[in-house]
């Protein structure tokens, strides 16, 4: 996992490079306005600027507690438009998730069977983003979500992490791919 010249958006107060782990703070998130009216842009998000075509792929595991505590990759072109996806807890169960937001955030979660380690990937090939997730061990063959990004933009790509409501949590990405 080489992650030479990713930096930190939104550095959390205690990570790890080796290995990549990541402490999200209490109260960190990125959402904007929908359902709440409330914007954080206060995430963690290590990343890459990159233009073009890629897939950013990530095994992790974490130590999900709280509603909402979330980890995955994160695709952010500005602060209003950006992709997340992931895993997020939610009503006490651990749920695949996507969050779209082009001004306005657009969530989506959906049930999973049952794991230990997490892989999602994110396709940017043109205007469009491919989210795909797989379990212990399975390749992300599973579409979670597909969803229009801009297609000439330079974008942050990385891995992300966010505890909105709990007083932070664990993760620790075991594999991180970036591919073009």
């Amino acid at each position: 996992m080489d992650l030479t010249g990713w930096t930190w958006l939104n550095e959390p107060q205690k990570w790890s490079p080796t290995p990549l782990t990541v402490h999200a703070d209490p109260g960190s998130d990125l959402w904007r306005l929908t359902g709440n009216g409330i914007t954080r842009d206060n995430g963690h998000l290590y990343a890459l600027s990159l233009t073009g075509d890629f897939t950013i792929t990530a095994t992790f595991t974490g130590e999900y507690a709280a509603q909402y505590d979330q980890a995955g990759v994160g695709l952010l072109a500005d602060g209003e438009t950006w992709i997340k996806a992931g895993v997020e807890l939610f009503d006490g169960e651990l749920r695949a998730s996507t969050v779209v937001t082009r001004g306005f955030s657009d969530w989506n979660v959906a049930r999973v069977e049952p794991f230990e380690r997490f892989t999602v990937s994110a396709e940017r090939s043109g205007d469009a983003v491919w989210v795909r997730y797989g379990t212990d061990g399975q390749e992300p063959v599973t579409l979670l979500r597909q969803a229009y990004f801009p297609p000439d933009v330079e974008v942050r790509v990385g891995i992300m992490a966010a505890s909105p409501e709990g007083e932070g949590f664990v993760t620790q990405f075991h594999e991180v791919q970036l591919t073009r």
